[in-house]
């Protein structure tokens, strides 16, 4: 088996030279199995893929290279980047600070009643750029901050930048603070922020308004409804809804149902526990689903069960996110595996020692999930998600010959159960290349090592004071 050339220090140099003329910019993957989660498209098997600029522009065959620069991916699997529709990336400098936390009060008064009060705009910096850049390392390149702890407008301009530096696709969803002093300029700011930042129509950066379902853990300023709906649309943004759960999560969906509330650029995150009647509204919708595999089972929230049966049986096909880094693993391999092995089982044990058939998902439902599925819950169907020419770049080099993936048998079932962060060899975001032999690039890790140490210092000794 050919080794493939994305080890080669001169194919990187050569792309980092067309990288700077993106016009003119082409790199051509030849001999790889290409996963390309576009229902019409499937897996294709020694393929190619042509990327001009930021676009995919052809998979095929026996791609003509006509000046491009050919990356020999034999031996590989090209797969679209993972979309993570909900991370709270201003905590990663308090990762796995409470690992086995067991229920949402605990992390609640730790994290958002303490740790968040003292957060200054260089620790919201430090914090979404450590989770930018780590996603990226573990292939995910689309990922949704939200952001919650946007206690002045520097704060929130720190967090936006900090996912600019990274390079990777970012969905900025802001709220205002849970708990301690803030400006209270959200969600007025959100107009700011826009034109600001998010003024252009092709960037990689999009805006979301985000907000928790209900008035239980932070008050009715931060409870999505009416009011909130409206800004929203002003802006022509769309709205991630948090924490929703049972009973008063089940009351205000119905609710929003009656109001018009609900529909496609809406997403709910966990859904854990939902009665059938606001599960049917969601479907009637088309109203899109955030969940959170390890999250719901792992800290305990409402049935601890993750919705996927109740989404699927409305239609819904979920994204799939991290959530919180303080407890739970930050890749999305955890995500895809937790989900898999959580509905098999059920599904199982709901007809153990009946005649009944198990309805079990698959390897394909949960990359599709972690994928195209992502990227619609994320609003950004249309340009990432899956390989499909005219779509942006944003895609995996994954080594199936390494020493835990070989030999290559399925591709699908190699990328969600064989592969993980160490066997992504590059990754590419809107054309641009981020990961390499392994390695994220234009990374001081010493550097950014010292700034994620410091700032951490920082929130819990003052946290503590």
């Amino acid at each position: 088996m050919t080794p493939p050339d994305t080890t080669s220090p001169a194919v990187l140099e050569q792309l980092r030279r067309r990288s700077a003329d993106r016009e003119r910019s082409r790199i051509l993957f030849t001999g790889a199995t290409i996963v390309t989660m576009d229902p019409d498209l499937g897996v294709l098997h020694g393929a190619d893929l042509l990327v001009e600029g930021a676009t995919i522009t052809a998979i095929g065959t026996d791609l003509s290279p006509d000046g491009a620069v050919v990356v020999d991916a034999t031996g590989t699997v090209l797969a679209p980047g993972f979309v993570d529709t909900h991370r709270h990336a201003w905590q990663s400098q308090l990762r796995r600070t409470m690992p086995d936390v067991d229920d949402l009060g605990a992390y609640v008064t730790s994290t958002l009643a303490g740790h968040a009060t003292v957060y200054r705009p260089h620790d919201m910096y430090v914090g979404t750029r450590l989770a930018a850049l780590t996603a990226i390392d573990s292939g995910i390149t689309c990922m949704l901050d939200f952001s919650h702890n946007s206690r002045t407008p520097e704060h929130s301009d720190a967090a936006v930048q900090a996912l600019v530096d990274t390079g990777i696709r970012g969905v900025h969803a802001s709220m205002g603070p849970h708990f301690g002093d803030w400006d209270h300029q959200w969600p007025g700011d959100l107009a700011r922020l826009k034109e600001r930042h998010f003024a252009g129509d092709d960037q990689l950066l999009t805006l979301r308004l985000a907000a928790l379902a209900t008035d239980a853990i932070a008050g009715q300023a931060l409870a999505y409804g009416p009011e909130l709906a409206r800004i929203a649309q002003d802006l022509g943004i769309g709205v991630s809804v948090d924490a929703v759960f049972g009973t008063a999560s089940s009351e205000a969906v119905l609710r929003w149902a009656k109001a018009g509330l609900l529909g496609p650029d809406l997403t709910l995150i966990h859904a854990t526990g939902l009665t059938p009647s606001a599960w049917r509204a969601i479907g009637d919708s088309g109203t899109t689903i955030a969940l959170a595999p390890t999250s719901d089972a792992q800290i305990g929230l409402e049935t601890a069960i993750p919705a996927i049966d109740e989404a699927l049986s409305v239609g819904v096909r979920p994204g799939l996110s991290i959530d919180v880094e303080v407890a739970l693993a930050g890749d999305m391999f955890t995500q895809m595996r937790a989900l898999h092995t959580i509905q098999r089982m059920r599904a199982v044990n709901a007809v153990h020692g009946t005649d009944r058939q198990p309805v079990r998902i698959t390897t394909h439902d949960v990359l599709d999930f972690a994928t195209l599925q992502g990227a619609r819950t994320n609003g950004l169907a249309d340009v990432t998600g899956s390989l499909t020419p005219g779509k942006k770049a944003d895609l995996l080099v994954i080594r199936a010959e390494d020493l835990n993936n070989m030999p290559l048998n399925d591709p699908i079932g190699t990328v969600v159960l064989g592969s993980d962060a160490r066997n992504i060899s590059a990754v590419l975001v809107n054309g641009v290349v981020r990961k390499w032999n392994g390695q994220v690039l234009d990374v001081d890790l010493p550097a950014l090592r010292d700034e994620v140490h410091a700032s951490r210092e920082y929130v819990l000794h003052t946290a503590a004071a």
